[in-house]
């Protein structure tokens, strides 16, 4: 059977975090079983050792030039543009997030290869790339899209707990959002959902269409279990730093959280660790206490230096890759109910769940004081990962989803 994979971003290396990590780790499972055709986009940062390396994992790789500005460096529009934007989102559908990586010389070849019967079956990995997909398409071909999270429950979130970056936008947007997933999630053959909270929201959405549920997964080589607690009082928040989600859970952190744990742990300090820092975030460095990393060789070398990993996420659907992957690496974690998504974390206690200011200073001065919580936690924690999140046989469910077999 011959697959052919979409994904506007580059999934590789994996250590890109955020969409990459899940596209990667699926798309090589599914190339050990059949023949994996994968169309994605090139843009500026992309090296040729890069594009030689993800050649390496498929069976073909086609790569178009992408136009999408990277989140978080976008240059601010202006108020005429931006209500052209809302009309053309209101008028013609689509959102203008996905409307900004569309390739329309990416479509002309989806289109082609689709009349020619190249492939038997198209996945979108990740809801922007359904652009690509026609309706008409799952009557002679398995179409699915890999919905890594909900877009309209992601903005209804945000604006329900006030994380977001522009609210009348949102308010505006909100119901076109709800709009835009109905119809998407009408034109597959199958959808796939990383929590149930998000297969919930995609029925109501589809209520004829399959939906599985399929979490992520660990790298366990990239995040290996560390070998010793180095105590003290050091925090990690780790994560791409140019992500809407992950910039306003680091600076509610250093912001709210720090100032309030000072007043009983005046030490502490805290390393903000991943690509792509915004400059919002390289100046929370300006405060001697926190550290900003930008990229890193080993994300797993810095959580293994950190006490405790806090994920104070406030907003974003779906599994979080950094919780996953600070529980693989031994490292006790206290998160948000956002950060905690789709994981059972008692019993046993496999990390502390916190969403308040206090209950954060709690959680964490817990695990500072006591290093016999630390282990315990962090041995569930971990057992618990090696156990139930498996990129092998999250891989080997994909599998079945796109060859139908399930």
């Amino acid at each position: 059977m011959k697959i052919l994979m979409l994904s506007n971003t580059f999934p590789y290396p994996p250590t890109r975090g955020g969409t990459h990590v899940r596209t990667f780790h699926l798309m090589r499972y599914l190339q050990g079983q059949t023949h994996v055709t994968l169309a994605t986009q090139r843009t500026p940062e992309i090296t040729d050792e890069e594009i030689a390396g993800l050649r390496d994992c498929v069976s073909e790789l086609i790569v178009f030039d992408g136009r999408r500005p990277t989140v978080g460096h976008r240059p601010p529009l202006a108020p005429a543009s931006k209500l052209k934007r809302l009309a053309e989102f209101a008028f013609q559908g689509t959102p203008p997030s996905v409307k900004a990586g569309y390739s329309p010389e990416m479509q002309a070849w989806i289109d082609q290869a689709v009349a020619d019967r190249k492939f038997e079956a198209i996945t979108s990995e990740h809801c922007v790339n359904e652009a690509y997909i026609r309706p008409e398409w799952h009557k002679s071909l398995r179409t699915i899209v890999n919905v890594h999270s909900s877009v309209y429950g992601t903005c209804l979130n945000q604006l329900q707990t006030g994380t977001s970056e522009n609210a009348l936008r949102d308010r505006l947007n909100l119901p076109l959002l709800k709009r835009y997933e109905q119809r998407y999630c009408q034109k597959f053959s199958q959808i796939v959902a990383t929590t149930p909270d998000d297969q919930a929201q995609l029925q109501q959405f589809a209520p004829r269409t399959p939906i599985a549920v399929i979490p992520n997964g660990v790298d366990f080589t990239a995040f290996p279990m560390r070998q010793s607690d180095p105590g003290g009082q050091h925090l990690a928040f780790i994560g791409a730093m140019d992500n809407l989600a992950n910039i306003d859970a680091a600076k509610w952190l250093c912001a709210e959280i720090l100032p309030a744990l000072q007043k009983r742990y005046p030490e502490v300090k805290i390393s903000l660790v991943g690509n792509r820092p915004t400059p919002e975030i390289r100046d929370l460095a300006k405060n001697p206490a926190i550290k900003v990393t930008g990229a890193v060789e080993s994300m797993a070398e810095y959580l293994h230096q950190a006490t405790v990993c806090v994920i104070p996420m406030r907003t974003g659907f779906g599994i979080k890759n950094k919780t996953l992957e600070a529980m693989a690496a031994g490292v006790p974690v206290v998160a948000s109910d956002r950060g905690l998504e789709g994981l059972a974390i008692e019993p046993p206690q496999r990390a502390l769940r916190a969403n308040r200011v206090d209950e954060y200073v709690a959680a964490i001065g817990q695990l500072f004081d006591d290093p016999h919580l630390r282990q315990s936690i962090a041995a569930a924690a971990h057992a618990y990962v090696t156990q139930e999140f498996v990129w092998a046989e999250a891989g080997a469910r994909y599998a079945n989803v796109v060859l139908g077999e399930n």
